[in-house]
Formats: structure tokens, sequence, C-alpha cells
């Protein structure tokens, strides 16, 4: 029997969860992540691997999903909230020091891997995944595979920027406009992910509270808030239409904290046909199955097909 091993790494906390040929989940073990040095961190996932290797009498193989990706042409990794990280060859290294090959893809694409590889859902051939969370990320998944570009930054639909349809929704000349982490302005990171929607209610309704609070004043029916709502929704349209026309999805699937809104599933698709081409077809929006699984689970599906 084959295993594979996914690693969801991230600022604070590294994963290894273990895995049969059905993705099926059969161990799982969490660090800290390593703040000292390159040569500790790598040492940890070292330990991880060595221990599940152990555990199962067996050479797993080793999967990454990282919070950046890793530039297919230099193989250095771009992940800057992992200082002790970030701008190493970190595939290389931890291949040698694992004596076995290890691939690594951004953790939004581990993310819409995962769920592409769901048996409910095999029979879509082009999955966008889409994380609506503390930020807006992307993953693409063409039969079965990762499609993450000529450099690895494919997906990152966060960066693109609004379009005049959003701005003219967000009140035109006197539209809220928010820089990005990134270094430009405007981007859909900073709109539709859940601090955009906070950001938002504050800056068009006038109130500083969190979503939470948001989406339990919209269910109490407050009509201010209603409002806003849909108005957000309309806002996600106005950027996932453009997302549909370039890649004619088969199925959309959400996950992170602003997935678990469940009104958006039955509204968004209202909204869509108004931003797309009149032959265009609404595809498949979902709620991730797997929710938290979804980054490890990812991550070793990426030794499948």
């Amino acid at each position: 029997m084959k295993f594979y091993y996914g690693l969801d790494i991230g600022g604070t906390k590294i994963e290894l969860a273990i895995f049969n040929e059905k993705l099926e989940k059969l161990h799982s073990e969490r660090i800290a992540t390593p703040q000292t040095s390159y040569k500790d961190w790598l040492t940890q996932i070292e330990i991880l691997v060595n221990n599940a290797d152990k555990k199962f009498e067996t050479r797993g193989f080793v999967g990454l999903g990282l919070p950046g990706f890793v530039h297919k042409e230099t193989g250095i990794a771009k992940i800057s909230n992992i200082k002790v990280a970030d701008g190493k060859n970190i595939l290389k290294d931890l291949s040698k020091r694992l004596n076995r090959e290890v691939r690594g893809e951004n953790d939004a694409n581990c993310f819409a891997l995962s769920e592409a590889w769901d048996s409910e859902n095999q029979q879509y051939s082009t999955v966008l995944g889409l994380i609506i969370g503390t930020g807006f990320g992307g993953g693409l998944v063409f039969d079965g595979k990762v499609h993450s570009g000529s450099i690895g930054m494919a997906g990152e639909v966060g960066h693109i920027q609004l379009n005049y349809h959003a701005l003219k929704l967000l009140g035109g000349d006197s539209a809220p406009i928010y820089d990005c982490g990134c270094g430009n302005t405007a981007c859909l990171d900073t709109y539709l992910s859940g601090r955009g929607f906070e950001f938002l209610y504050r800056d068009l309704v006038g109130e500083s509270i969190d979503a939470k609070t948001i989406i339990s004043r919209f269910y109490q029916g407050d009509q201010k808030t209603v409002d806003f709502v849909n108005k957000f929704i309309e806002l996600m349209a106005t950027g996932i239409g453009n997302l549909i026309t370039i890649l004619d999805p088969d199925m959309i699937v959400f996950g992170g904290g602003l997935s678990n809104f469940d009104y958006i599933y039955e509204t968004l698709p209202k909204y869509l046909p108004k931003y797309l081409l009149n032959i265009a077809k609404v595809p498949v929006i979902k709620k991730a199955i797997h929710g938290d699984s979804g980054g490890v689970r990812g991550a070793a599906a990426l030794f499948l097909k």
C-alpha cells in the first residue's frame, strides 16, 4: 500500500497528515512552526516525516501546502509570513534531507485539489477553488491536476483589481479604495474577503463590527444590513464573473471562514448572469466538503495522477 503525506505549512503551525490511496486520513500530528532558523525549520519537517515513516513502516510521498509559492524556474520559495524559509530552495533542500522527491504548491491550490479529488466532485473536470477568509485566494485544477502556471503563481485571484462594474456598485468616485499588502490598490483581496466584508460594512453602513455580528444582524432582518449583504454578494459576482469568463469552470468551491455564510450559495448564482456573456453557464457553486483538512489532503494529493 502507498502512503501519502500532506504537510500544511503555516506561519504558526505545521501539520502533517497521512493518507492512504483513497485519500482517507490515517493519522496527523501538529507542531509549532520553527521561527529560529532555516536549519531548525528543515529539521522539524524531517522529524515529522521520519516519525510517520516509522509509524507506518514505509517511505511516504511528501507534499507541501504553502502560504505562497515556489518559483518553477528558480526553485526559490516566496512565503513572506515564514521568514526563515522565505527566499530558500525548500523543495530541493527537503528532498536532499528526506532522500525522496518533495512536491509543493500554494495552499489554495491544495485546497482546490482536495475538493476536486473528492468522490462527489470527480465528475467535474475544471474546478476553481476560492478561499474567502482573512484574504481572497484561488486555486485551479484541470482534470485532477493543479494548474499553477509558468512560474507557479496562477490562481492569485486576490490581486486582480476591481473592475468598472464593481467601482460603480460601490459608489463610483466615492467608492472606498483600499491599499493591498502586495503594493497595489483596489485588489479583490481587500474586498472579497472576511476583512473586506468588515471594511465595506464600516465604510458603506457606517459602523465598525465583525463579520459574525454582520451576519447575525442580517438573519435578524436588519434592513440596512440586508441591503449591504446583497450589495456585497453582487460585488462578489462582478469579480467571480470575470473568472468564469476566463476559465469556464464546471464547479466553484468555496472555503475559508466566510464560506460558512450559506446565503451566498442561494444568492450569488442570481447575480452572476448579469456579469457573464449571454451564452455562459453559471457553474455548480458549493461549500467545501473537507474544510480545515483541505490543505493537508490536497498536499498529499499532489502525487496522485
